[in-house]
């Protein structure tokens, strides 16, 4: 197992109660992504390296001053699954008694099922319907890497949601009725959208909330669990 120590970490959240719905966790933000979605508000942790970066023994030690204070800890970024050592961490985290949560876009599915084992709830962050995925992230082939990776959460029956940031320049009403559709069948029960967040927006996106109108009707139906939230 590579070794935690490596982790390549460009923030830390010490409270959040709105990554892990209904939990209060710790938020770790892994550096480094390989997709360059517009509406992505964490630019710094797009590259691999980080100016900031913050030392995994740095986060244990604050971690250990929270067992018992902390339902768990959330593994975001950037993408989780970009760096071998989460496997680690994720070890580190647990040993010490926590929860483990996870946040990815689905990136890389083979790493993605080496670490499903060990994770308690997953966040799956769904860009557009699957053959308009590269028009989102900017690389070619990313749908097919997340369809992949959703099937495999969906068969591991590991707790998890899916989520899709809306933006009316970037997926229209009938772009979200396709997605609906396409996730139903790939055995999606918890879905929820929400609204962009302009602040350090990566693309040159106009400023845009969430409204009924960017919704089709009924895109809710078919969900055991819908939500929409403002970001």
């Amino acid at each position: 197992m590579p070794a935690a120590a490596s982790l390549r970490i460009g923030g830390l959240s010490p409270h959040s109660s709105c990554d892990w719905p209904g939990q209060l966790v710790a938020t770790v933000f892994a550096q480094g992504c390989p997709w360059a979605c517009a509406y992505c508000h964490n630019p710094h942790l797009l590259p691999a390296r980080g100016s900031d970066e913050i030392a995994w023994e740095e986060v244990l030690t604050f971690l250990r001053t929270r067992q018992g204070l902390l339902d768990g800890v959330v593994f975001s970024g950037g993408e989780p699954t970009l760096q071998d050592a989460l496997l680690g961490a994720i070890a580190d985290v647990r040993e010490l008694g926590f929860q483990v949560g996870l946040h990815t876009g689905g990136q890389f599915p083979e790493r993605l099922a080496r670490v499903l084992p060990l994770v308690d709830w997953l966040g799956f962050d769904v860009k557009a319907p699957w053959d308009d995925y590269d028009r989102i992230t900017g690389v070619a082939g990313s749908g097919a890497s997340a369809r992949a990776s959703l099937a495999l959460v969906v068969a591991s029956g590991v707790s998890f949601e899916a989520r899709t940031t809306v933006h009316p320049a970037l997926l229209s009403p009938n772009d979200l009725s396709m997605l609906a559709e396409e996730l139903q069948v790939a055995g999606v029960h918890r879905y929820a959208v929400q609204g962009f967040r302009p602040q350090g927006c990566v693309g040159d996106l106009p400023t845009a909330s969430l409204s009924s109108a960017d919704l089709p009707s009924g895109l809710g139906d078919g969900f055991e669990h819908f939500e929409v939230r403002d970001s």
